[in-house]
């Protein structure tokens, strides 16, 4: 059985495509998905931000493939777990949640990386390349951490 895990932020072409290109190069494909999804729908169809696909090519990871899609109702049935990079998208998915099993599986992913400062994934969009590279550098460790739990499992 696959293990189906989607990663959610605002506009689907920022930290979400990166969370889900960094976790999915830690797991094995035949035992997981990975997707990711946004909040807004100002972005749908279109590839993530060339910054985030500069920024996964630079530690070996293909982002092109990707593009931005909106959450949806049903991604809480298609789904057994539901990552969200801040508060607000944390509101936003639970204000849509049609029962307690739903709200159950979406958790802030930072919870997963207990040993850092921050609670929620700074987004990027509007700063320069280093914002990038920090968002990444954060991702990648709480998706190292959540790929050996989800391997445990």
């Amino acid at each position: 059985m696959t293990t189906k895990i989607l990663m959610v932020c605002l506009g689907n072409i920022c930290r979400s495509p990166l969370a889900e290109g960094i976790l999915q190069a830690k797991l094995p494909q035949e035992l997981f998905h990975v997707d990711s999804a946004g909040t807004g729908d100002w972005h749908v169809g279109q590839k993530p931000d060339p910054r985030s696909i500069a920024i996964a090519r630079k530690y070996h990871i293909d982002l092109s493939k990707q593009k931005a899609r909106q959450f949806h109702l049903n991604d809480f049935e298609n789904f057994d777990h539901i990552y969200v990079m801040n508060q607000s998208n944390f509101a936003n998915v639970i204000a849509m949640a049609p029962d307690q099993a739903a709200i159950d599986k979406v958790q802030l992913i930072l919870n997963e990386h207990p040993k850092s400062k921050l609670s929620e994934v700074p987004d990027p969009y509007f700063g320069g390349d280093e914002g990038f590279e920090h968002v990444f550098q954060l991702l990648d460790e709480t998706c190292e951490l959540l790929a050996k739990k989800l391997l445990s499992q």
